[in-house]
């Protein structure tokens, strides 16, 4: 069904903008004309048809942000609200576009209505917008429409999309105050060489006085940065450049990761960050119908380190071969030995899904004290970094002073 976009007077002669799905102009002008508003204007949309293309592959879809994960659990939240309150899904999809927060998840919820009302299952109609919606938010939904508890599911889909945001936020929100002062700290340091250290040591070297070895140090970096500070931001770039490229090959991303997990208070945070995402994606699957195995795959691709990645892969393909989940774990070495212990004995009860949901709980305790550590190391260690770079500046700086000083 087309989307067009119109213009309209409303019945308190004020213009109104906005976006209609209807078979022909006509039509949609009866619609609106059924709401008390005037049509000025009317045009199709080519909204959908960027859409269609960008899903094809031809300009490429990126994965959803931060903002879209928030529209999408909160949109979510209200669909599940609806449906247990007993309203049809098309009915349902209506109401969440006309509450739609902006233009753009507006058409795509259009565009699921359309093929919804079209006969489509609600799981294949938002994998059509990738963009917005995980394969996992997909197979959930799927899980929740063969099971005849859809409303259940996307409760628990609005929740665990809340919980990825928020875990995400936790080391974002404590990596900002070491980051400013890192920032500041780099622009100081950068200013004194550049503009204060010349020329105190021009004053310096007028005197013709031979200086002391912190001072000509120093007067070489200072001569090195205003001279060539060009060369040193382009070498920089070459450094990010071809560190993405050794991250971005297969090889490369693999050794990092194993880095990243070996980096001591990092790594910690980093294993303990993937432990909760892990258990806390795998048991809302199980929860929602979606099939051990299947649920085991999506949960692979939820996770960011290559190492518990292949790790996790093992233990599918295991699983395949007839073992339970948690032995593979446990030989991986890739994951903390509570946490398989924890699986086998869930495996053993009847109780994965529960046994699951209390690692992520505890995980995500370990991860607030662990973000907790991080910062409480890291700040004191910027402040002497900074400090005894600054110090040495000073000090190389009073050094040839004092022995005009005494000279004098």
């Amino acid at each position: 069904m087309p989307i067009f976009e119109y213009k309209a007077i409303n019945s308190d002669n004020r213009v109104k903008k906005g976006i209609i799905d209807a078979d022909t102009p006509r039509d949609a002008r009866l619609k609106l004309k059924k709401d008390a508003l005037f049509v000025t204007d009317i045009k199709e949309s080519r909204r959908k048809k960027k859409t269609a293309v960008s899903i094809k592959g031809v300009t490429g879809v990126d994965a959803p942000n931060k903002a879209r994960l928030e529209q999408v659990a909160a949109v979510t939240r209200q669909m599940a609200s609806l449906l247990q309150a007993g309203i049809p899904l098309a009915e349902a999809l209506r109401m969440i576009i006309e509450q739609a927060p902006d233009k753009k998840i507006e058409s795509v919820f259009r565009d699921i209505r359309e093929k919804v009302t079209q006969g489509m299952p609600l799981g294949d109609a938002v994998l059509q917008h990738p963009a917005y919606f995980t394969e996992l938010y997909a197979n959930m939904v799927r899980a929740g429409e063969s099971s005849g508890a859809l409303d259940k599911v996307l409760v628990r889909l609005a929740q665990f999309l809340q919980a990825q945001t928020r875990l995400k936020n936790k080391v974002g929100a404590a990596m900002i105050y070491p980051l400013i002062m890192m920032i500041v700290g780099v622009i100081v340091v950068a200013i004194l060489m550049t503009a204060v250290v010349p020329k105190v040591t021009q004053l310096i070297r007028g005197r013709g006085q031979e200086l002391p070895l912190p001072t000509q140090i120093l007067v070489a970096c200072s001569d090195f940065l205003v001279n060539y500070w060009l060369l040193v931001m382009v070498g920089a770039l070459c450094v990010v450049i071809a560190f993405q490229m050794f991250v971005n090959s297969e090889r490369g991303r693999l050794a990092f990761d194993t880095f990243k997990l070996k980096l001591p208070v990092f790594g910690d945070l980093a294993r303990k960050q993937a432990m909760a995402r892990f258990s806390i994606t795998l048991a809302t699957l199980l929860r929602s119908g979606v099939p051990a195995l299947q649920a085991i795959s999506i949960t692979k691709n939820v996770l960011d380190n290559v190492v518990l990645q292949n790790a996790l892969q093992t233990v599918h393909d295991r699983v395949v071969e007839g073992t339970d989940i948690a032995t593979p774990m446990k030989m991986s070495g890739a994951f903390p030995p509570t946490i398989s212990y924890m699986v086998g004995v869930g495996e053993q009860a009847g109780n994965l899904e529960e046994m699951l949901e209390r690692i992520s709980s505890t995980y995500d305790e370990e991860v607030d004290l662990a973000t907790s550590k991080l910062t409480s190391v890291l700040e004191p260690l910027i402040i002497v970094l900074l400090a005894g770079v600054v110090a040495g500046i000073v000090i190389a700086i009073v050094l040839p002073l004092l022995q005009l000083q005494r000279a004098g």
